[in-house]
C-alpha cells in the first residue's frame, strides 16, 4: 500500500547490508535522462504505474521503485512478485547480483558524503563499484510526518581480486 502523495508505506529494510537481487522479478522502463538527470521524471514515473495497473502486476513493495541515470539514458526498475506477464517490461535482474545499500538520511544535495562512505567500503573489502540505483522513500509532502529525507541508496557491486590483492599487499 502506498501514502497518499505515493510514497511507499513499507520498504526493505536492507541498511548496510549486501543483497544479492539476483534472479528477481523486476518490471523494468526506460528513462530519458541528460548528464544523470531525468526528463520528464513525473512523466515516467505516471507511465509506470500506468502499466502496473494495466498488466495488474502486483508491486513487492507497493510505490517503491528504483531509478538508475547515465548520460543520456536511464531505467526505473520496480520490484514485482507475478513475473509471469507477458510484457516485455517484465525482466529478471541477472544472477548473481550483489547490491550494497545505504539508507541516507537527507535530500538529493546532501548524498554525497553517505555515497563516498558506501563506495569507499566496498573498494576497501575488495569490491568494485558499478550500477547505482536510488529509491526516494519520501516526498516534500510527507517527509516531515516520517522523519525527514530519507534515499535508499543501492551499489551494484563486482569482486575483484586485482583489487583483493592490492589490499592485502598492502596489509
Amino acid at each position: 500500500m502506498t501514502l497518499e502523495c505515493g510514497c511507499p508505506e513499507t520498504f526493505p529494510d536492507w541498511d548496510d547490508q549486501d543483497i544479492d537481487l539476483g534472479g528477481e522479478a523486476v518490471l523494468s522502463f526506460p528513462l530519458p535522462t541528460f548528464l544523470h538527470m531525468p526528463i520528464g521524471f513525473d512523466l515516467y514515473m505516471n507511465r509506470v504505474k500506468h502499466i502496473i495497473n494495466q498488466l495488474e502486476l502486483e508491486e513487492r513493495w507497493p510505490g517503491f521503485f528504483l531509478t538508475r541515470t547515465g548520460w543520456f539514458r536511464g531505467q526505473v526498475i520496480s520490484p514485482i512478485n507475478k513475473p509471469d506477464s507477458p510484457s516485455h517490461h517484465i525482466t529478471r535482474m541477472p544472477n548473481p547480483y550483489p547490491v550494497r545499500a545505504r539508507l541516507h538520511h537527507g535530500n538529493i544535495s546532501t548524498i554525497k558524503s553517505t555515497l563516498r562512505e558506501m563506495q569507499a567500503g566496498l573498494l576497501d573489502s575488495g569490491k568494485m563499484p558499478k550500477e547505482l540505483y536510488m529509491a526516494h522513500l519520501t516526498c516534500p509532502h510527507c517527509a516531515d510526518e516520517r522523519g525527514g529525507d530519507k534515499i535508499l541508496l543501492l551499489r551494484h557491486w563486482k569482486q575483484s581480486q586485482r583489487l583483493k590483492q592490492k589490499i592485502d599487499a598492502r596489509n
